[in-house]
């Protein structure tokens, strides 16, 4: 008598990013821990916009299976643009045939209605959602640009002195704060004494968070 082949039970799986390596990824975990994840199911990448390498991510691909359920907070966690997102939840779905619940968006959620016309429907919110998500970043970074244009041609005043920043500054923050060059390296850089640098990069966060 041949041996029956054991059915494998779907996994549960979460995936979490957030955009900067200072930013705190616990709004996303207290959502889905309600959802009884095994920590070892849980996949967090932190990653900037212009440098989206995501190497958990890869390792969550690789271990989701036909019919697991991936939980994310909001659809912007696939990708950083429409094109990738509506990529990524194609080929999660179709390729890997993997079932997906967008928590902000409980209508983006395969395991409910799996006929055409749900799929028809996940498909046209999907779209729009996606492209919103697009048009929102797209703003904020015009936004930021346009901001940090005018604190540079006016300088960014830091207490009582006046700073002038270098016109390549956003770089050397941004390589900074992603841990590629040591306060030391950074403010010879830029030109100022570590102390200054303390002051014109908070200075600078904060001036990100108001646009």
């Amino acid at each position: 008598m041949s041996k029956s082949k054991t059915t494998r039970k779907p996994e549960h799986f979460g995936y979490i990013r957030v955009s900067m390596k200072d930013q705190n990824e616990d709004r996303q975990l207290i959502a889905l821990e309600s959802y009884g994840i095994p920590p070892a199911n849980l996949f967090i990448d932190k990653a900037s916009g212009k440098n989206f390498d995501r190497p958990k991510y890869k390792q969550l691909v690789r271990k989701l299976r036909t019919g697991d359920l991936l939980y994310i907070k909001s659809i912007d966690r696939l990708g950083r643009d429409y094109d990738e997102i509506i990529e990524q939840w194609r080929f999660l779905t179709r390729e890997k045939g993997v079932d997906i619940k967008v928590l902000d968006m409980p209508l983006l959620d395969t395991t409910y209605c799996k006929d055409l016309l749900g799929t028809f429907i996940a498909d046209l919110v999907l779209q729009v959602l996606s492209f919103t998500a697009q048009q929102e970043r797209d703003t904020l970074l015009q936004r930021q640009a346009e901001g940090i244009a005018a604190a540079k041609a006016k300088g960014v005043r830091f207490g009582r002195k006046t700073v002038i920043i270098p016109s390549n500054f956003e770089d050397i923050y941004n390589r900074w704060r992603n841990r590629d060059l040591t306060n030391e390296q950074a403010a010879e850089l830029c030109g100022f004494s570590v102390r200054t640098l303390y002051n014109c990069t908070a200075e600078w966060r904060n001036l990100e968070t108001r646009l």
